[in-house]
């Protein structure tokens, strides 16, 4: 499992050095310099917040008639475009079918294979394509995000280095990338905070709600609830832009939303309280995560309040290809089986 996290150490303007989860550490490129140029950006629209829960949420949104949710893809196009056909969200051309479905995706969209700018770009396109027919399509920020925020590309193929060559580095950028060699340069260019794609990460949640399920990668904590909700997905949202200095230790700790596994390996009556009191909270009937491959396929746990959807979807885990549907209130597992092999 993970180990123990590490301390983090930082001085203004000069290389930080950060130990996250499970042994990975890496070199977090953040200068004085994007702390003090506050820029003030759009804020996401937002609902008024549930006076009976104690996460003030501004990333909710009401049920859907349908909802569909994907877990990890690490950087496959053709397995992110089968997922999609088979939840009914596009067609052969991979354009918006899906209407007023919902699609959430919770997280580690990249890494571990050579297509994941193109699934990065494709879920972009899709939540704006998707909003004209009333639909919608959430990604959400996994590990695997952050940690390239944080300039770690232990799990980026040459591939997919290669892909990100083109991208020009913000004006404010130069010095950061000295310490990269210059085949990771563009990539460095791209997912550093304040780069084109940080900034587009930045605009996804680390924790979502829909109707009475909640969304994320790793699981929610009582402590992430104390802390705040909002506030999580703010701070994350800010050190992506530029405007903090390091992502909040809350989220990149071993037990943070992105990497806990409380939930998703084999909760126990302890960790199934736990999980009954967060819910309670939330206002939420059942949680939704990814992150750790299930081997068996899509299955729930704690009384069906937690849903573990990563079935090791990729070719780089070669899993089950299954998605979960939320139709009218009712969980269901989509299966593609030999019928549908040309999806």
């Amino acid at each position: 499992m993970c180990a123990k996290t590490s301390r983090f150490v930082r001085s203004a303007g000069k290389l930080g050095r950060v130990k996250w989860p499970r042994r990975l550490s890496f070199v977090l490129l953040a200068s004085a310099a994007c702390s003090r140029n506050k820029v003030e950006e759009p804020r996401l629209e937002t609902t008024a917040p549930r006076a009976q829960t104690s996460a003030w949420l501004r990333y909710e949104r009401p049920a859907p008639e349908r909802l569909v949710a994907i877990g990890d893809l690490h950087g496959d196009l053709d397995v992110t475009r089968r997922a999609l056909r088979l939840a009914g969200a596009i067609d052969d051309k991979d354009a918006w079918v899906g209407g007023k479905l919902v699609v959430v995706q919770t997280g580690d969209e990249i890494d571990r294979a050579d297509g994941d700018r193109d699934v990065l770009d494709l879920f972009e396109r899709l939540k704006t394509e998707s909003k004209k027919t009333g639909g919608d399509v959430i990604a959400e920020s996994g590990n695997h995000e952050l940690m390239n925020a944080a300039g770690d590309f232990r799990y980026v193929t040459p591939g997919a280095l290669t892909a990100f060559r083109d991208v020009v580095p913000p004006e404010a950028a130069g010095p950061r990338l000295i310490a990269f060699d210059q085949s990771s340069r563009g990539r460095a260019a791209a997912f550093l905070p304040g780069g084109p794609y940080a900034k587009l990460i930045a605009e996804r949640p680390v924790i979502a709600k829909v109707g009475d399920t909640v969304f994320l990668h790793g699981g929610v904590l009582p402590k992430h609830v104390q802390y705040g909700i909002d506030r999580i997905n703010d701070e994350v949202r800010d050190w992506l832009l530029g405007r903090r200095g390091e992502c909040p230790s809350i989220v990149r700790s071993e037990d943070g939303p992105i990497w806990t596994r409380i939930y998703s390996a084999a909760p126990g009556k302890e960790e199934c309280a736990t999980l009954h009191e967060v819910l309670a909270s939330m206002g939420a009937k059942r949680m939704v995560v990814g992150h750790t491959v299930q081997r068996a396929g899509i299955n729930s746990a704690c009384n069906d309040e937690v849903w573990r959807i990563d079935t090791g979807l990729s070719q780089h885990f070669g899993g089950k290809f299954e998605v979960l549907e939320i139709q009218s209130g009712v969980v269901k597992v989509l299966r593609l089986d030999a019928d549908a092999s040309s999806l």
